[in-house]
């Protein structure tokens, strides 16, 4: 999303660059009246951008005055900055430095000319929703590995009672589900959802009531 009240500060032929630049990228480009000058959506993140194409080193306050408005209002901003001649740079640094910014909220970004600056902001937006989506393998991976942990959990206590086996378990977890679930059963309940016999389901609920049954010898 581009803002178009900065749409209209710019010139047409930099508005065409942006443009080509994003269809070849693979995004669709919307004007609307937003806060900052753009907001991209990667991978569910949101992204926003002040783009600051020509420097005015007579006007520094009112971009710092800006900045620290959207910054109470997005979790993800960045300034870039053109700043293509020594002065203009030296008057920037001065001004971040005076305005007393805390480095890295917002993260900066100082280029040589707007077309740089632009790319620039492409790149941040991709890598945000790329980091998002690896964030989100990453939850995936550890809920697999929990889910497989519960499972090899649930295993070794339920054919740890005399006569139960890896099919009689596997049985109550589908069937009836956790531990806690199957310890909580009636032995009505476990005929009713699974395949056992009245004997394994009198042991499976005598294992969890029983404190002479489930602290004696297991042999089987």
């Amino acid at each position: 999303m581009m803002s178009t009240s900065w749409k209209q500060e710019q010139h047409p032929s930099f508005i065409d660059f942006i443009s080509s630049f994003l269809h070849s990228n693979s995004y669709r480009l919307n004007f609307l009246q937003i806060a900052p000058d753009f907001i991209f959506n990667n991978g569910g993140t949101s992204v926003a951008f002040i783009f600051i194409t020509n420097w005015d080193c007579d006007d520094s306050s009112s971009v710092f005055s800006r900045v620290t408005t959207l910054k109470r209002q997005f979790r993800h901003l960045y300034v870039v900055v053109s700043v293509p001649t020594k002065e203009q740079n030296d008057s920037f640094n001065g001004s971040y430095f005076k305005h007393a910014m805390e480095i890295g909220n917002p993260t900066f970004v100082p280029v040589s000319d707007p077309e740089m600056g632009f790319e620039k902001i492409v790149k941040i937006a991709h890598a945000r929703g790329v980091c998002k989506r690896q964030d989100v393998i990453s939850m995936m991976k550890l809920e697999r590995k929990r889910s497989v942990e519960q499972t090899e959990c649930l295993l070794r206590v339920i054919t740890s009672i005399p006569g139960i086996d890896n099919h009689d378990a596997n049985a109550l977890a589908g069937a009836i589900g956790s531990i806690e679930t199957i310890s909580k059963a009636s032995k009505a309940s476990i005929l009713e959802n699974t395949d056992l016999s009245v004997d394994k389901a009198e042991r499976i609920y005598r294992f969890f009531r029983d404190p002479n049954y489930y602290l004696g010898p297991k042999i089987n």
